[in-house]
């Protein structure tokens, strides 16, 4: 049985306890002591010794009252009494229900955040003072304590033991060719190409004695020397014009038949059959290969080191970005209706997921803790926290035991 402990805030209702308990004995012992002084006297004096006595009665049955709930009336085993200790279990179920019927339920938490308006007032927060900055240095000591942590070999066993086998196994033919199909319609594709042809300029005109040692021993025995020279520079003129041409030519055939080559791939990838299994091929003889794991693992290293460095520098653009972006969604959330309203309804089938799923074991708690608890002490716990207010029954009983006796004692005078 788990030990119920005492806080500040418990001392303090134990003190309060305590007073109430001392005025509702004061106003018991009064009424005794006044019962006893007027005890056969006659007259008005009568009176005031009904109510008396009726006082006593009515301050010593909500005594009994009240101390039942908690414990035994002076240690006698009287039936029906100490109720807490003896069926906390039960009163834990029934507590139990009750939360989960009337506050844990799915359509109460729903009705609730549709009210709460919960995406605005989110938004307003994130947009408000540093409260994306906080969130992202947070964010950021998080990743940066939790990236050192995964170690290589972690890294590698998940890539060969999980990750490489999923790839392997599930066909990426389609969702390459609608990706290739995307960039060549946007044209994102023209920007590589620029670059490209400008580094092959560069480079040929750069290595033209390289080019001679490619197309030289090409030549026949008999060819001069000279002429070899002349041929090996026309090609490496010619070459660099077509470069330039094409480099500098948006419209170039060469680029258009680059476009055509990449559609008519994009097609394949998702439509012809040989084409598919072609790259299926490829691709698992790529992720197959001994040294792709190994590969990637140093790619992930590299990326590691890059990202931690990034998230420990307040004013790298990773995370001043990261906090605009925080900045901009709270923004949006205040000023864009159709976008609270999808969040709010997200959030909202979340939470009642939650609740349908997983709500007979959030409320369990109650069970499980009170169960923990040694019936004297939860007795303890829970008096604390309303036995205070239970002492009013007991003043409440002495008044109006008072006045009832008085009124009775007045009637049987009269009758």
């Amino acid at each position: 049985m788990a030990t119920v402990t005492l806080g500040a805030a418990d001392l303090v209702r134990r003190r309060g306890l305590r007073q109430m308990r001392l005025v509702a004995l004061s106003l018991l012992v009064l009424a005794a002591v006044i019962y006893v002084i007027t005890l056969h006297r006659e007259g008005a004096w009568g009176y005031v010794n009904a109510a008396a006595e009726a006082a006593m009665v009515g301050a010593l049955a909500d005594w009994f009252a009240v101390t039942a709930l908690f414990r035994r009336p002076l240690g006698l085993p009287i039936p029906h009494t100490a109720i807490v200790p003896t069926r906390k279990d039960s009163l834990a179920e029934s507590l139990e229900q009750f939360v989960t019927e009337n506050f844990l339920s799915a359509e109460v938490v729903a009705e609730k955040m549709k009210s709460a308006d919960v995406s605005r007032r989110a938004g307003e927060w994130l947009a408000a003072g540093n409260h994306a900055e906080r969130i992202v240095a947070e964010g950021a000591r998080t990743i940066g304590a939790a990236l050192p942590k995964l170690g290589d070999d972690d890294v590698t066993a998940f890539v060969r033991g999980s990750l490489l086998p999923r790839f392997v196994q599930e066909p990426l033919s389609p969702i390459a060719g609608h990706f290739l199909e995307s960039v060549v319609d946007d044209g994102a594709h023209h920007a590589l190409f620029d670059l490209l042809m400008i580094e092959a300029h560069d480079w040929l005109s750069d290595n033209r004695e390289l080019l001679a040692d490619v197309v030289g021993p090409r030549a026949p025995r008999w060819s001069p020397m000279w002429v070899d020279r002349l041929v090996v520079d026309r090609i490496h003129r010619e070459a660099l014009a077509w470069l330039a041409d094409v480099r500098d030519n948006q419209d170039h055939a060469a680029r258009k038949a680059i476009d055509r080559l990449l559609q008519k791939l994009a097609v394949d990838l998702q439509n012809d059959p040989e084409t598919m299994e072609r790259f299926e091929a490829f691709k698992a003889r790529m992720l197959t290969h001994p040294d792709m794991g190994s590969s990637l693992t140093a790619v992930w290293d590299s990326l590691r080191t890059a990202l931690i460095d990034s998230i420990q520098d307040p004013a790298s653009t990773l995370r001043v970005r990261g906090v605009k972006v925080i900045q901009d969604l709270g923004q949006r959330l205040q000023d864009d209706d159709v976008l609270r309203e999808k969040v709010d309804a997200r959030a909202t089938e979340a939470v009642s997921y939650v609740i349908r799923t997983y709500g007979n074991e959030i409320v369990s708690v109650i069970s499980d803790t009170i169960a923990r608890w040694d019936g004297r002490e939860a007795s303890a716990r829970i008096e604390l926290h309303v036995g205070r207010d239970l002492q009013f029954i007991r003043i409440n009983g002495t008044v109006v035991g008072a006045l009832v006796g008085l009124v009775i004692h007045t009637v049987s005078q009269l009758l």
